[in-house]
Formats: C-alpha cells, sequence, structure tokens
C-alpha cells in the first residue's frame, strides 16, 4: 500500500509561504491498493488529487469520509474527476443517521444555494452515496477490507482501518482524548498496525484550553500507539497556526520521545 498525503491541515487551507514544507491544504490522505485508490476526506487537498487523476486518468475511487466539517469536504466541489461522465466514484460515511438524509445530502447541502453556484447534479460522474454506521466493518473488493470505529468529535466522525495482504494503515483523525484514559474504540481499532495517521492538532501543555473542540496531542498519539503495538505514526491535522518551524519544532520533540513518528508532509509517499 502506497500512502500520499494531498492535504495535512487541520480547520483551515493556509495559503502562506511558511506553510510550504509541510503544506497547507486541509485533510485529504490517499492509499494505493494494487489499482484500487481509496481517498480519505475531501478537504481542499482532494483538488490536486483530482488534477493528479486527469493526469494519469485515474477513473474511479472510493471515498471515505470521516465526517463533514467543513474542512474535510470542502475540497469536493473542485474534485475535477466528479464533473466526468467517464468516471466513477463511491462516497462512504459512517457519521450521519438516515433521518440526517446521509451523506448525499450533507454533500449537496454545501453545495446549494447560496452556498455555492454550481449543483451536486452538475457533476456527471457515476457517484454512489454508501451510509453506513460507525463500528462496521466490510469490504470494498476481495482482500481489502475496512474497518471503523466511532470517534469523539461533535457531531460525530469515524475512524478507519484498511487492511489488506497483513498491512494496515489506519487513519484517526478529528477525535478528542480524555487525559489519562484511553479510548477503547481507537485502541482497538489500530493494534498493531503499520501506519497511524492520527489527529495531533495540539500538544499536551495546550489540551485543557480546547477541550470540546474535538481534537487531540501528537503526545496522545504516541501513547496511543505504543500501547497498541502500532510501528509506525503520522503526525496529522497540523493547527493552522503553525507554520513549517513550529511542525518541525514539534517534530523533532516527538522523535525524541519515540522514534517511529513524523509529522506529515502534503506531497509525500508512504510505502506500507
Amino acid at each position: 500500500m502506497n500512502v500520499r498525503f494531498w492535504g495535512v491541515r487541520g480547520t483551515l487551507p493556509c495559503p502562506s509561504t511558511k506553510f510550504m514544507k509541510f503544506g497547507g491544504n486541509t485533510s485529504c490522505v490517499e492509499v494505493q491498493v494494487d489499482d484500487q485508490p481509496v481517498v480519505f476526506d475531501a478537504g481542499t487537498g482532494i483538488r490536486p488529487l483530482g488534477s493528479d487523476y486527469l493526469a494519469r486518468d485515474v477513473r474511479k475511487a472510493t471515498l471515505l469520509l470521516t465526517h463533514t466539517h467543513w474542512d474535510h469536504i470542502h475540497g469536493f466541489p473542485f474534485f475535477a474527476p466528479a464533473f466526468d461522465p467517464k468516471r466513477s466514484f463511491r462516497v462512504m460515511a459512517g457519521h450521519l443517521s438516515k433521518t440526517l438524509g446521509g451523506i448525499r445530502s450533507a454533500l449537496a447541502g454545501q453545495m446549494s444555494e447560496p452556498l455555492f453556484p454550481v449543483p451536486l447534479e452538475v457533476m456527471a460522474a457515476k457517484l454512489d452515496f454508501d451510509d453506513f454506521k460507525a463500528g462496521d466493518t466490510f469490504l470494498l473488493r476481495r482482500g481489502l477490507r475496512v474497518r471503523t470505529a466511532p470517534l469523539n468529535h461533535p457531531n460525530g466522525a469515524t475512524g478507519y482501518r484498511l487492511e489488506h495482504g497483513g498491512r494496515s494503515v489506519c487513519y484517526v483523525t478529528d477525535t478528542e482524548h480524555v487525559r489519562g484514559q484511553f479510548d477503547a474504540n481507537i485502541l482497538g481499532l489500530i493494534e498493531g498496525a503499520d501506519l497511524v495517521i492520527y489527529d495531533s492538532t495540539y500538544t499536551d501543555a495546550e489540551f485543557p484550553k480546547y477541550v470540546g473542540w474535538g481534537h487531540s496531542t501528537w503526545e496522545e498519539g504516541v501513547r496511543l500507539c505504543r500501547a497498541a503495538g502500532a510501528k509506525r505514526l503520522a503526525l496529522f491535522h497540523h493547527d493552522p497556526s503553525r507554520d513549517d518551524a513550529a511542525v518541525a519544532a514539534i517534530e523533532r520533540k516527538a522523535k525524541k520521545v519515540w522514534k517511529n513518528v513524523f509529522a506529515a508532509r502534503e506531497g509525500t509517499t508512504i510505502r506500507v
């Protein structure tokens, strides 16, 4: 599995030269499994991903969304392949009940007047929208399994574990931990994982000021991975107030605590 980071920021994109090293686009991570692309989230990073798909003529992919706060979906209306009738995409989410209209309704809502001039119906690709319940396990195809878990985040969110050929990648962002207490849902999800991508918006020192905002810390990510026997940790969802120098400083500090950690960088590929 090849994991490529297309957007690593949380909350807001950061278009500035001070954010060039780690990147300024919001959440979007692609996992290439043989000829099956799986995309986590549709923040602004999905726009350059779409350009790459057009250049490589990628015709189909599965989008797994953690939740529908803006920084995780506001790139979707600019995902150019979705306007091409020769392509098809499956969009899945686990945090929306049927009473809320599901994932299609949420994405259509952000593309409706007066918020956006182009409605979802203009997207000419074959789009399939599937809702499941966080905690479900399912196959995307034979040999490609997805396990999910509910996360502690306002309005709900879903964590993912993608398994193929004895390898596993976990995408766990937008979750808030309870100090001094491991989240059992996350521990079970990331147990023995080869790579864990984890919400590292804050530091432990900052965390008390933001309780209730739905995010975690790099220190908690390290503690979870060690407890679960995970092999590598990617710090993710960098706070938009942290420029390259600040993120690099956190990465250096984290490596002193656990050598198997790194800060996710936009445009980099990790082979699992």
